[in-house]
């Protein structure tokens, strides 16, 4: 029985880092890397996938980013999917194993391997919603239409509104003359 394990928001200036593992329970057509699917297609295999399958799925906020760094968020998730799920093998999607000795990876993995590409549509949906949320308590950042990545209308609405709660502080920004390390406030 096998796990994929992928994860969505690595990148971004804001929102959480979302992981998420799948074990398939039956086969669900149409399956490939969330980022090659659409918005609305994206939604209907999510759907499908929360129906058929076993899964978990581990949110880290800006602010776990910010004190322990994107690649030990990275770890913890995935470890506490493995933890969770009960599965023979674990695959991720990705160049490394993160020193987890039992966790396997491979490139592209989550255009080739169904539970991958299964796991990198829950982590994907699920971090959209979120960022669909919580543009209503920040409406200045059009959360809704980027995604906390860092489009040019982002860092434009970051340089006339500041960083909010939802922001990662130490993704630092050449656009605003930031140089690497220390930390800003909050504006929000």
């Amino acid at each position: 029985m096998l796990c994929g394990i992928d994860e969505a928001g690595r990148g971004p200036l804001a929102g959480p880092l979302v992981v998420a593992g799948a074990i398939l329970n039956e086969q669900i057509e149409e399956l490939n890397d969330s980022k090659k699917l659409s918005e609305k297609k994206r939604e209907e295999l999510f759907k499908k996938i929360t129906k058929s399958s076993t899964y978990h799925i581990v949110f880290k906020s800006c602010q776990d980013i910010d004190t322990k760094g994107i690649s030990q968020c990275l770890k913890e998730s995935i470890l506490e999917i493995m933890q969770t799920l009960n599965a023979d093998e674990f695959l991720m999607d990705g160049n490394t194993s993160f020193g987890i000795d039992t966790l396997q990876h491979k490139i592209k993995a989550d255009a080739t391997v169904k539970e991958v590409s299964a796991a990198s549509i829950l982590a994907k949906v699920s971090r959209d919603r979120y960022m669909c949320e919580i543009s209503k308590d920040y409406p200045q950042y059009n959360f809704e239409k980027h995604k906390g990545y860092g489009t040019k209308a982002h860092v434009e609405k970051i340089k006339e509104f500041g960083r909010s709660k939802e922001h990662r502080f130490s993704f630092r920004l050449k656009e605003l003359g930031e140089e690497k390390g220390g930390v800003q406030k909050s504006l929000f």
